[in-house]
């Protein structure tokens, strides 16, 4: 790898992290950004019709891809929320997105880069690697239980979606206990209740302020993506989420977002990091 113009030797750990072995920033660990693999510590990962064993193969590929390449990288030295160094390199992941080794990510609102959604978009359209057997709305690539939180800030899962990258906080205050499965649901969406509570929405004065400045369609898409997925859309302000999500609930119980019809959107089984390696690792990781 080179590294800010530096030859170096890394060991990736999986397809989107590695430790630095040789020269500037020897010891490290780094994080690539804009883009995120399975988890590769055990079969973890589930959707569609895929086992989870399956996509624990394709985290593998991701991985064995990563170390056989040559890639050009570059990193500014600042670090994520796990203290790893950030590192961009750019042909890594365009190349392990257009696989089907990974999928486009960024941990804010944002949209990922356009170069990178558009070789996702083609793994998505010919049913490569992690989309052959079905796209999830969300793909779950974390998951904290509620003991967790050490902060006080409260313990989320993280959602990226499959549509643009951009990454969602799943806010709960689940505790899970080891192995257990969690499931992300996606409910069925009835467009007729999308025109309908869109309609009720642009005239109902609690909220103008977050609806005036979406359009038509930009309203049913907040409409739509809230019946689907319980999430409110970054279409809306962040300060003005909590009273759309409040109001919404509101017309969901008096029956005007149609009936809860749910299915398993992508799942994740559930380690603490103690029991992901080694001897004494989690059964359902053996």
């Amino acid at each position: 790898m080179t590294l800010n113009g530096e030859v170096i030797q890394v060991h990736f750990n999986d397809g989107d992290s590695f430790r630095v072995l040789t020269g500037t920033y020897k010891g490290a660990k780094a994080r690539l950004f804009g883009y995120n693999t399975l988890e590769s510590y055990g079969p973890v990962h589930q959707w569609g019709d895929w086992t989870a064993k399956e996509l624990y193969a394709i985290a593998k590929m991701a991985t064995l891809f990563a170390r056989r390449g040559v890639w050009e990288c570059k990193t500014d030295g600042k670090t994520d929320t796990y203290g790893r160094m950030l590192v961009n390199c750019p042909k890594l992941a365009e190349e392990q997105i257009r696989r089907g080794y990974a999928h486009a990510m960024t941990v804010t609102d944002d949209p990922s880069e356009p170069h990178l959604l558009a070789a996702q978009d083609e793994a998505k359209a010919a049913a490569r690697g992690i989309w052959a057997h079905g796209i999830p709305g969300y793909v779950l690539t974390s998951l904290h239980s509620v003991e967790e939180d050490t902060s006080g800030h409260g313990t989320y899962n993280r959602l990226v979606s499959s549509e643009d990258g951009h990454s969602v906080m799943w806010r709960h205050t689940n505790r899970y206990r080891e192995c257990d499965n969690v499931c992300h649901q996606e409910h069925d969406v009835d467009e007729g209740k999308v025109d309908e509570a869109a309609v009720a929405l642009r005239h109902d004065q609690r909220m103008n302020i977050a609806t005036m400045p979406l359009d038509d369609d930009q309203l049913r898409a907040v409409i739509r993506e809230y019946i689907r997925y319980r999430h409110v859309s970054v279409l809306i302000k962040k300060e003005h989420r909590d009273g759309i999500r409040s109001l919404l609930e509101v017309y969901d119980s008096e029956g005007k977002l149609g009936p809860k019809r749910a299915h398993d959107g992508a799942c994740m089984i559930h380690v603490p990091f103690t029991r992901r390696f080694g001897g004494g690792k989690a059964t359902c990781l053996k």
